[in-house]
């Protein structure tokens, strides 16, 4: 018999309801992990346009001789990175710099200021840099989208 003052759970109303809780934890887990690799995602496609915004910026002024005498070699394009951070010495007795990005975006993937670099003379999908100019960007990391394609071919 069952005293009336007596509360609580029995040892099965228990197991019951943290088996419930397991099942709801265990599928709410793999949706958190979509939204923050979505996100990511997202972050990798900003960053990929801004850096790219800027160097084709970079090579529209080149082109149109804003920037002054530009290097052998690199075919008006920076390089490096850090030039359109730091910005150029406009030519002119003013001694005006124009920057096209204020930092270096980090990549959401490695979470560094670190990119890959193709010049314009590398084959379109090398993982090596020939330093000559920064024609493209790409992510250094490994991992997959969830389409099969590799973050680094973005």
């Amino acid at each position: 018999m069952r005293r009336k003052n007596q509360r609580g759970l029995t040892l099965v109303e228990l197991i019951v309801a943290f088996t419930i809780m397991l099942i709801l934890t265990s599928m709410a887990v793999p949706m958190a992990r979509s939204r923050v690799r979505a996100a990511r995602e997202r972050e990798l496609r900003y960053a990929l346009r801004e850096v790219r915004s800027a160097l084709d910026k970079y090579k529209d002024y080149a082109d149109l001789g804003y920037l002054g005498p530009q290097k052998l070699g690199t075919n008006n394009w920076p390089e490096t990175l850090d030039i359109l951070v730091e910005g150029v010495k406009l030519p002119g007795p003013d001694g005006k710099k124009m920057r096209f990005l204020r930092r270096v975006p980090p990549d959401p993937f490695t979470g560094k200021a670190e990119w890959g670099m193709r010049s314009d003379q590398d084959d379109p999908k090398s993982q090596s840099w020939g330093g000559q100019c920064v024609f493209d960007v790409y992510s250094k990391t490994q991992e997959k989208a969830s389409d099969g394609k590799p973050y680094a071919e973005w």
